[in-house]
């Protein structure tokens, strides 16, 4: 087979059809294990920089040059869009919500204003990402949170170490109806503000579910499935196939099925080979490199990145990446070892 340009071949892995070898990028590749990132981040808060296009379009570009990756992922936060629907958080350095979420009335007030109009950086950050990309054909790839994993910000009012999210749990026993509203308003938000990233020129969308595999299944398939369903059935999956990721659920494989996504991307803890057997021609799949390995040695590094090609071989399409996001501490060389080992594929195909 030719060789593919990388746009060509992130959108036909996405979509299940014939490709040179499998792309690479990685999660959170843009960030603080790269020094070039630290410079340009220095005396900046995180919401500054999100804002900054300048900025924002220098350190998503890095990776490209830096460490080889074969797409680029717009700089922003999960959190940036529900910035326009009237919540007041700050980054402390993660999200802190002034007034946690837990009556039917705060979710009401809740505004869902054209995303265009609230966070307007965003868009020209996409679009010149998207023109600087062209004359190499990197892809561009847009992303948002969840519902799920924005509720359990905004329910808890920060980030929750134990991850037991005990007050969000109360409230879907006690108050499920007020749990549905917040989600569904959730889905209406991402799905406009996924297509706005989409006609902006994100050529793929990634929904980051991180926190729903705290959840059983019973419970996944009560709150999150039909939200989840919800954004892929109304995003333009014409113009940009999109990739579901959540984070280290084995037990969920099934309903991530089941969402209609054109891709899986599935944690570190997912049995890759068992999770292609399921996925066959049904979607493609992404990851799922445990992000310590990347400190592992060269060699090793190219051996677990073989091992990952057989093992997704049965599914529909394969896309290199992590099973969850760059660390602080990765070393720089584990991430240049990880992109050198994917173009090796096709070296010895």
């Amino acid at each position: 087979m030719r060789t593919l340009d990388p746009t060509e071949r992130m959108l036909r892995a996405c979509r299940g059809e014939p490709v040179d070898r499998p792309p690479v990028w990685l999660m959170r590749q843009a960030g603080r294990y790269l020094p070039e990132y630290r410079a340009v981040r220095a005396g900046m808060s995180f919401l500054e920089m999100c804002r900054d296009v300048d900025k924002a379009v220098e350190v998503s570009l890095q990776p490209i040059r830096l460490v080889g990756s074969e797409a680029v992922v717009f700089f922003c936060d999960i959190f940036v869009p529900v910035l326009g629907m009237g919540v007041d958080l700050d980054f402390a350095p993660g999200p802190v919500i002034a007034e946690p979420i837990r009556r039917r009335e705060q979710v009401e007030a809740l505004r869902n204003p054209d995303p265009r109009e609230a966070v307007p950086y965003v868009f020209e950050i996409l679009g010149r990402l998207r023109k600087a990309l062209a004359p190499e054909q990197i892809p561009l790839i847009g992303f948002a949170g969840a519902p799920f994993t924005l509720a359990t910000y905004l329910v808890e009012g920060q980030g929750d170490p134990t991850r037991r999210f005990a007050v969000l749990r109360a409230l879907m026993d006690d108050a499920p109806g007020v749990v549905d509203a917040l989600l569904d308003r959730l889905a209406r938000m991402t799905v406009d503000y996924l297509n706005a990233q989409i006609e902006a020129g994100a050529q793929v969308v990634q929904l980051f579910d991180t926190w729903a595999g705290v959840l059983d299944e019973a419970l996944y398939e009560r709150f999150v499935e039909p939200a989840n369903r919800a954004i892929v059935a109304g995003v333009d999956r014409t113009r940009a196939p999109f990739i579901l990721y959540t984070n280290d659920a084995p037990h969920l494989l099934d309903f991530m099925l089941d969402s209609g996504a054109d891709v899986l991307s599935v944690g570190a803890s997912v049995d890759l080979a068992e999770a292609a057997r399921k996925a066959a021609g049904r979607a493609a799949l992404q990851g799922n490199l445990d992000p310590t390995e990347l400190a592992l040695p060269r060699e090793r590094i190219f051996e677990r990145v073989r091992e990952m090609a057989r093992a997704a071989a049965p599914a529909r399409g394969h896309i290199l990446n992590l099973g969850h996001g760059c660390l602080p501490e990765t070393p720089v060389e584990g991430v240049r070892a990880f992109t050198d080992a994917a173009r090796a594929l096709g070296a010895s195909s």
